[in-house]
Formats: structure tokens, sequence, C-alpha cells
């Protein structure tokens, strides 16, 4: 940006020059220029934008909440015992990349609705459900395949040596969902790269419509079990 520089003139000189130069009285010296803070950019397309603010729920619609539903402390979504529901992100979605952090307790357990309905009925049967569990756990130890950390519920397995951190320490996820494909890394490690077409079983597709669904939101399914979720952000496709 090039820069306008004004300099003074001692007073007796600048009075002179006004008596002499002009013959008549000196000119009103201009009010120096301002220039406007700049606003903050918006988020180009395809970047990702936080949608939690660390402060409240805003933007976040909870259904179905019983116990003390889900707070909000110390910049994070968290989850007590005996507290649940349906917390929606209030904005309807099609292809996405979506990241967060969550650290569970020991035998925590809940969810990641995707494309799904705002309800708080059968989230996993209209929508499409991806597990959000404490693998380790001796509480889970008989638990199903498909029931396992990633796994979009009982539909596609994840992997099961899934690389979930212990109970009390941060793991990161990042799930994209883009055409008929939900892909989910685990930190750092590829856990689930599907395609919902490739369902056909005519019994799973009856039980499960949400496969078919285009649309839809994406929400955390509490299931009574302490958990907690930061630096959530979103990017569209």
């Amino acid at each position: 940006m090039r820069q306008s520089y004004r300099f003074a003139l001692p007073l007796a000189l600048a009075a002179g020059f006004a008596l002499v130069g002009c013959g008549g009285p000196a000119a009103e010296e201009p009010a120096p220029e301002t220039t406007a803070a700049a606003p903050e950019p918006a988020p180009a397309a395809g970047d990702f934008m936080p949608i939690f603010d660390g402060k409240s729920l805003e933007g976040w619609k909870l259904l179905g909440g019983h116990g003390e539903g889900y707070l909000v402390e110390n910049g994070e979504i968290v989850l007590p015992k005996g507290g649940g529901g349906n917390l929606f992100y209030d904005e309807e979605l099609k292809d996405f990349v979506f990241r967060f952090e969550f650290k569970l307790e020991d035998g925590s357990n809940n969810g990641l609705c995707i494309r799904c309905p705002m309800t708080d009925k059968d989230t996993a049967y209209q929508g499409n459900e991806l597990q959000i569990i404490d693998n380790n756990s001796d509480r889970y130890k008989d638990i199903k395949v498909w029931q396992k950390h990633g796994s979009l519920y009982n539909v596609f397995p994840a992997d099961p040596n899934a690389p979930l951190k212990p109970a009390g320490e941060w793991n990161q996820e990042e799930v994209t969902v883009q055409g008929r494909t939900v892909k989910v890394v685990l930190n750092g490690a590829t856990i689930l790269d599907v395609n919902m077409d490739d369902v056909t079983d005519p019994e799973t597709i009856e039980h499960h419509p949400g496969l078919k669904r285009e649309t839809g939101y994406i929400g955390f399914l509490g299931h009574n079990e302490p958990i907690e979720f930061r630096n959530l952000e979103l990017k569209k496709l």
C-alpha cells in the first residue's frame, strides 16, 4: 500500500508563507485520514469452519434430553453420566467432512449420527449411526464387531483394531461423507471406508431406510454414559 507523509512547518515560517505567498488567509489543513478496521473474512468455500463456539450450544438443538443433557464446560461439550438425548447441529447437510476430538471414560458409549432426520427416535435406522464407544472396556468385550468404535451400526464393521486411546485421553476423528461413501479416520488411521450402495441384503435395506438418505443432520447420540467433545469443525464439500 502506498503511504503519504505530511511534514509540519515551524509555526513562524508557516505564518509567513500564508501572508506572503497567498496574500490571504491560510487554507484549512485537511483532517487526517482514518482507515476503518477490515471485517473478519468469511470462511472460503471448502474451508473448515468451527461449529461450536466453546461457550454455548448456540446453533445446536437437543431432542429427547434427559438428566443434565449436554453441558458446556471449559470450552468442551460435556455429557455427564446419566445425561443424554440427541444433540443435533442445526443445519441440514449433504456432503461434508466433520472432524472433532473426544474423550471417553471407562465404558462410555455414544454415537455420531450422519444424514439423520432431526428426531429422537430410531436414529440408527432412520438415519445412520457411527459408533463412539470404549472398545477397551471389559464391559464391551463381547459386543458384535459392527458395534465397535467407528462402525456404521448394524451395517458395516470398522477395523476392530482401531487405535482408540485409553479412557481419559483425547482422540481425534475425521468423518467424510460424500455421495454414497463414508470414511472414518481415527487418530490418523482409516478404520472405515465404505460405499452404502454395497448393501444388497433386502432385510438390511428394509431395516435401515436411512442408508438411502442423501441429506440430513449430524448429531451426538447420548446413551447415559459420560463423554467430552471439543474442537468441532465442519467442511462442506
